[in-house]
């Protein structure tokens, strides 16, 4: 079967929908591209015309969407391109759909700090249980991650209980 697949760069432009299904989490997000054009008489960068689409995930991107993305984010979304025509009250109305295989925010525009999905068991994965360990051995609440601060990395425990210590970073110019 032929499929058209697309990457585009754009906004979110609404909060991500998510729901549970019986086959598993959806979700779904309109999404804005804007076309940017360089004006030569004018000598200066300016916005065209900009093309809305739904984009539809399934499964554990759907989850991760949820959690991690937010209006007005810039992001990249890979994935098959859908085109549908319907009738609605004697109207002709064609709609664009993006059915996501991969999304990413737009790190040309920003930074961001990925944080790891355990799957499976935790148990399995967890070096050190937050309910059986000592107070002074348990790690720090999860999602905290490295930040940078004034030039410099510093480690925080992520959600298995695992620390690792980073050399310090001399900051960019």
């Amino acid at each position: 079967m032929n499929e058209t697949v697309v990457t585009l760069v754009g906004n979110a432009a609404t909060g991500v929908e998510f729901r549970e299904t019986a086959t598993g989490g959806m979700a779904r997000f309109r999404f804005a591209v804007t076309a940017r054009r360089w004006d030569r008489e004018q000598q200066l960068w300016t916005d065209g015309h900009t093309s809305f689409y739904t984009v539809w995930a399934w499964r554990t991107l759907a989850a991760n969407l949820a959690g991690s993305v937010a209006v007005g984010e810039p992001l990249v979304v890979h994935g098959r391109l859908k085109v549908r025509e319907e009738q609605r009250d004697g109207q002709h109305r064609t709609f664009v759909d993006i059915e996501a295989v991969a999304v990413g925010h737009d790190l040309t525009r920003g930074t961001a700090a990925f944080r790891r999905v355990l799957k499976g068991e935790p148990m399995l994965t967890a070096r050190v249980s937050r309910r059986n360990a000592p107070e002074a051995e348990k790690p720090p609440p999860a999602g905290r991650g490295r930040r940078r601060e004034a030039g410099k990395v510093t480690a925080a425990a992520d959600a298995t209980g695992c620390q690792e210590q980073l050399p310090e970073m001399a900051s960019a110019p």
